[in-house]
């Protein structure tokens, strides 16, 4: 594995190795709490999407953030089933907005049971996920739960926004945006959900109510852009074996990528002329016959460099990302400390500063991590 300026990802080891640990932990938790008895095709069909192979990224960065910043994980266990949850039923929309057919190398639940089954099974994931920040007045106190309501409700806010953006940009195909719109609708998207809201949440955990959940926002931005950058070039050239999504999906469904806008930006008037028509068409409107167009596309985003200068700047804000968690894990206190709640000293507390240590070393490798990913 090598990162996107061509060197090794020497901490992807470590990394995969703690996604491993948290999510087995936050998937036998989740797991737990989804109810037995299940209307058909409901609570059952909500644990799909978690059982399948995935990294469990954003679960992984909320137990890891309170870790390294001297709070027990197991106490951020809660707030990490949440995460998760959400991020699952907004994958479940996702699909049926976008009309994908593949999700982590199956077939997606509104292509295997339909759409109405589907979006039942996305809102039932959702409740699921609210119950969760329910659950944390008991196991957290009244005033944390309040912030980490309060922090749901700004992410399920940001992230629907973003997804506005993106849906008006089809609907309305619009051919004349900037990297800049891009980046905001990453920030919206993206950076929220899957970076700052998990970061926040493991950081008001470990550190309570009154805590500056922000001191993580410049890197959860940084790297959600490249994050979402990733994801992007993978649909265009990633392994479809590892990748587990349908290739070259955001180019039938007129997703506006970096590369995307590179292309209208670059093409000649009668490239350009050719580009806006495809993307004047819904998926279902283009048939199979625009395979033509699809490879077109690919091709042309090929000679004008556009993925590699996706790339370049998935690099740029990787190096971004990795400068911030360095100055802000420096001003907090050392791992071996163990924060205030790990003061009881003994083989628990030498276990504790170890993990810490070991989440703070996860953070600082996830950067160079998230651009040389495959999937």
């Amino acid at each position: 594995m090598t990162t996107a300026a061509g060197r090794p990802a020497v901490g992807a080891p470590l990394v995969e190795r703690v996604l491993a640990r948290y999510r087995e932990r936050t998937l036998a938790e989740l797991l737990r709490h989804i109810p037995e008895q299940s209307p058909p095709y409901l609570y059952d069909l909500a644990a799909d999407y978690p059982t399948r192979p995935c990294k469990g990224l954003r679960a992984a960065l909320c137990l890891a953030t309170c870790a390294a910043f001297g709070g027990r994980p197991e106490r951020a266990l809660n707030p990490a089933v949440t995460v998760e949850l959400f991020h699952n039923g907004f994958l479940v929309h996702d699909d049926i907005q976008d009309g994908s057919e593949l999700r982590r190398g199956e077939p997606t639940l509104p292509a295997r049971y339909g759409v109405e089954v589907a979006l039942n099974v996305g809102n039932a994931t959702n409740l699921l996920g609210l119950r969760r920040v329910m659950a944390n007045r008991r196991a957290l106190g009244g005033e944390l739960a309040w912030r980490l309501f309060e922090e749901t409700e700004l992410m399920c806010r940001q992230s629907l926004e973003g997804q506005a953006m993106e849906i008006a940009w089809i609907r309305d195909n619009a051919c004349g945006l900037t990297s800049a719109d891009y980046y905001r609708m990453c920030l919206k998207k993206t950076s929220w959900y899957t970076f700052l809201y998990p970061c926040r949440s493991g950081l008001l955990v470990a550190e309570g109510a009154g805590t500056d959940a922000a001191r993580l926002d410049r890197f959860g931005w940084y790297l959600g852009a490249a994050f979402q950058i990733q994801d992007d070039v993978l649909n265009l050239v990633g392994a479809a074996e590892e990748y587990g999504k349908e290739i070259a999906g955001d180019l039938w469904e007129g997703k506006r990528t970096l590369m995307l806008i590179q292309l209208l930006e670059r093409a000649t008037p009668a490239e350009r002329a050719r580009v806006v028509r495809h993307l004047s068409l819904t998926r279902s409107q283009r048939g199979a016959e625009a395979a033509e167009d699809v490879a077109w596309l690919l091709d042309r985003m090929t000679a004008y460099d556009c993925v590699a200068h996706a790339q370049e700047a998935a690099a740029g804000l990787v190096a971004a990302a990795a400068r911030e968690i360095e100055a802000v894990l420096a001003g907090a206190p050392a791992a071996a400390d163990g924060g205030s709640e790990r003061s009881d000293g003994g083989e628990d507390a030498e276990e504790a500063a170890e993990e810490a240590a070991e989440a703070r070393a996860f953070l600082l490798a996830l950067p160079d991590f998230v651009v040389a990913r495959g999937r």
